[in-house]
C-alpha cells in the first residue's frame, strides 16, 4: 500500500528536498505540499493523506495550530502527523502530542531515518525516543493545565490489570519487545494490549497512550535532571 504524504514546511527548498526523497521510494508518494499551517489544514482535508510532515515553526498559521486542527477532524481520524522541528523538545512538541502527533523528527534528520519515521507513523506507531520522552513528560506533559489534561486517574478504571501494566511500561520507554522479554509473552501479545488500550481510552496512538499514563498518576514522571530552557 502507498503511503500519501503532505508536506507542510515554509521552505521551499526543504519540501522540494523531501519531495525527491519521499518519491523515489516505491511505498510513497507526495500528494501536496503546504507552505503554511492554513493551507495544510485546508489540502488536508482535500487529499486526505496517510501522514502530514509538519513544520512546527511557519508564519501565518503555525504547525501547533495545524496539527491540532488535522487531528481534531473526525474525517481525517486516519491521517497522522509527524512533526519536524529544529529542537528535539520544546514546549510547542509537547503541546503538537497533546493535540494528537504522533512523533516528532529533527530537521537534521538523515534521509534514512526520515523514510524510516514516515513508516512507523504511518503504520500506527508513534515515534519517540525513550529520551526525549522523559524530557517532554517531566517538563511538560506531566502537570498540564486542566484544558489539556488528557486523562484522570479514574479513566484508567475500564482497563485490564495486564492493560495498565504494559501501558506503564510503553511509558517508561520500553519497546514492545522488551515489554514482551519481562513479561514472558510475546510481541504480538503485547501490542495486542497496547492497541485494546488505546481503543478503551480513545488514544490516538501509543504517543498519548504515554501521555496518558502519566497524566493519570499511572508512572510517575521523574524529577527533572537539570535547569529547563
Amino acid at each position: 500500500m502507498t503511503i500519501r504524504v503532505l508536506l507542510a514546511d515554509d521552505q521551499a527548498l526543504l519540501r522540494a528536498t523531501f519531495r525527491i526523497l519521499i518519491d523515489t521510494c516505491e511505498d510513497m508518494e507526495v500528494v501536496g505540499e503546504a507552505a503554511d499551517g492554513a493551507e495544510a489544514i485546508t489540502l488536508a482535508a482535500e487529499h486526505r493523506p496517510d501522514l502530514v510532515l509538519m513544520d512546527i515553526r511557519m508564519p501565518g498559521t503555525d504547525g501547533l495550530t495545524a496539527t491540532t486542527a488535522i487531528c481534531a477532524d473526525p474525517a481525517l481520524s486516519d491521517t497522522r502527523v509527524l512533526i519536524l522541528t529544529t529542537f528535539e523538545v520544546d514546549e510547542y512538541v509537547a503541546q503538537a502530542l497533546r493535540a494528537g502527533a504522533s512523533g516528532f523528527l529533527g530537521k537534521d534528520v538523515t534521509a534514512e531515518a526520515l523514510l524510516s519515521g514516515i513508516r512507523t507513523v504511518a503504520a500506527g506507531e508513534s515515534l519517540l525516543s525513550p529520551l526525549a520522552t522523559r524530557t517532554l513528560i517531566t517538563r511538560f506533559l506531566a502537570a498540564p493545565t486542566p484544558s489539556a489534561r488528557l486523562a484522570t486517574p479514574d479513566r484508567l478504571d475500564v482497563l485490564t490489570a495486564r492493560e495498565r501494566e504494559i501501558m506503564a511500561m510503553a511509558a517508561e520507554g520500553h519497546s514492545n519487545d522488551e515489554i514482551a522479554e519481562r513479561l514472558y509473552v510475546s510481541p504480538l501479545t503485547v501490542r495486542t494490549h497496547v492497541h485494546r488500550a488505546m481503543t478503551k481510552l480513545d488514544a490516538r496512538d501509543r504517543a498519548q497512550l504515554v501521555v496518558m499514563a502519566y497524566q493519570s498518576g499511572l508512572v510517575q514522571a521523574p524529577p527533572p535532571t537539570g535547569p529547563g530552557r
